[in-house]
């Protein structure tokens, strides 16, 4: 399994990205989804990176600079196909976020995630992140929950 490099405007990003939409739509009212656009996942500012298998993106995960609240990373779209969940392939995407951020100095990593996803929250708890309260231009939502990882750089 190799780490890449995410082209937003690819046809296979642009299928697991509507994907992560539909299922979030699912689970939450939209006023609740607080998803990056293809747009946004190109600025300079976002380092957006996957896993293929053959052209198919099977999981994906982005880390935006953030200066709003202080200077972070903030997770956004980590995501893997239901087919190839329990192999760690989130954790190998996590802990390649982490790695550029620490690469990037980020005194922090944030995220905000739902409170539906007992999976990807017992994950980023393993990997060292605490419950926080709401951060940059968050307001307060009871579906979702705020997490931070400190960074020693």
């Amino acid at each position: 399994m190799e780490i890449i490099e995410l082209d937003p405007k690819s046809e296979s990003v642009k299928s697991v990205v509507n994907e992560i939409d539909d299922l979030m739509n699912t689970l939450y009212p939209q006023e609740s989804n607080q998803l990056l656009s293809i747009e946004e996942l190109m600025s300079d500012d976002v380092y957006f990176i996957g896993v293929k298998n053959g052209k198919e993106v099977i999981g994906c995960g982005a880390i935006v600079r953030k200066c709003n609240d202080g200077i972070y990373g903030e997770l956004k779209r980590i995501y893997v196909k239901p087919n190839y969940r329990g192999k760690g392939i989130s954790k190998s995407i996590m802990n390649a976020l982490i790695a550029y951020a620490k690469e990037e100095r980020f005194p922090a990593i944030r995220l905000e995630t739902g409170i539906k996803q007992s999976e990807a929250i017992n994950l980023y708890e393993k990997l060292g992140f605490r419950k926080r309260k709401q951060f940059g231009s968050y307001l307060y939502d009871p579906l979702s929950i705020y997490m931070e990882l400190e960074l020693c750089v």
